[in-house]
């Protein structure tokens, strides 16, 4: 038995490029959110699933490092994560090739190589990294204000 268990939903109308779908979450936050052809491959107003990826990715992370800093002493003023989900050509389809993370940060009792350690441990550890770890190329840049 698991001990967390989160739900998502996705509904589809239509064939690929003119059809239209929404998703939803379980907690409420995403209601029918749209999401198109269009708003995956080209720029359409409404989300896909490589934006969702980076946004629980960036989520994910980002409570990692928190927690890491702060198991060392550190005080977490702000922390802001920028993560780019890239996706390349594969045979008829396409993959997700690489997630970028850009980190910075205003932590107390850090110094620049400190946190570069501490943000290369948490793009290790966070449980989103460890999903993709071996699939996909995982980058980090830590920037400390």
């Amino acid at each position: 038995m698991a001990d967390i268990s989160r739900k998502a939903s996705a509904h589809w109308q239509g064939d690929l490029r003119s059809g239209k779908g929404t998703v939803s979450t379980e907690s409420g936050v995403l209601k029918d959110a749209q999401y198109s052809f269009k708003t995956r491959f080209e720029h359409g107003v409404g989300t896909n699933p490589e934006e969702l990826l980076a946004s629980a990715h960036a989520g994910c992370f980002t409570m990692q490092l928190s927690a890491l800093l702060a198991n060392h002493g550190h005080t977490v003023e702000d922390l802001n994560t920028e993560a780019t989900c890239e996706m390349v050509k594969d045979g008829a389809g396409f993959k997700v090739s690489a997630m970028r993370l850009v980190v910075r940060g205003k932590v107390t009792g850090s110094d620049q190589k400190d946190f570069e350690e501490h943000v290369k441990q948490a793009a290790e550890m966070c449980p989103m990294s460890k999903v993709m770890q071996g699939n996909v190329e995982i980058t980090h840049e830590a920037i400390l204000e």
